[in-house]
């Protein structure tokens, strides 16, 4: 497993070894003693699950303080254009995103720790997107920014996204006032 930081601290690529034969391919798609060698202790209570059509984007969503999540992010099938967003306070970055494809191809995973909006735009009709939660999902700590701020600059390239109504009236990042 190779582990790549990105431009935004905490937010980790992670590459898994895939050994390809003739019937296939095979990978670790989670170690936790080969995360807790890279210092990333980190318990996943909750797996999560998605399906969804091209030009669905969901997100960007976040948990607050005491219920934060940190987030393991893949694809099992299909393609997405992964985006998280820097939103603590204190960062240097914050309010800077970062974005990459994920597929069922590449088999790239996005280690999001808590701080972070996150959301993802789906390339290709029927994608599974599968994450891992480091806590529970709480209702009253669901969090969230408008994915078409134009202060945050996010570049979806995608011009009518299948949004859910929900997403559609998330906060602006200018009246944001963060919990991180």
């Amino acid at each position: 497993m190779q582990i790549t930081p990105t431009p935004l601290d905490g937010v980790l690529i992670i590459e898994p070894r895939v050994f390809h034969d003739d019937r296939g391919y095979f990978f670790e798609s989670y170690n936790r003693k080969a995360l807790e060698e890279h210092g990333l202790r980190i318990d996943f209570p909750q797996d999560n699950q998605s399906l969804s059509q091209r030009n669905t984007l969901r997100g960007l969503h976040f948990q607050s303080p005491p219920h934060a999540q940190t987030k393991l992010v893949r694809v099992t099938r299909g393609a997405v254009l992964d985006v998280v967003v820097d939103i603590r306070k204190k960062s240097p970055t914050y309010g800077r995103h970062f974005s990459m494809v994920i597929s069922e191809e590449n088999k790239l995973q996005l280690l999001i720790p808590e701080g972070f909006a996150h959301g993802f735009l789906v390339l290709e009709d029927d994608t599974v997107f599968v994450y891992k939660c480091s806590d529970y999902y709480h209702r009253e700590s669901e969090g969230g920014l408008f994915w078409a701020d134009r202060d945050l600059a996010i570049d979806w390239n995608v011009e009518n996204p299948i949004v859910s109504p929900k997403d559609q009236h998330l906060p602006a990042f200018k009246d944001f006032d963060s919990p991180f």
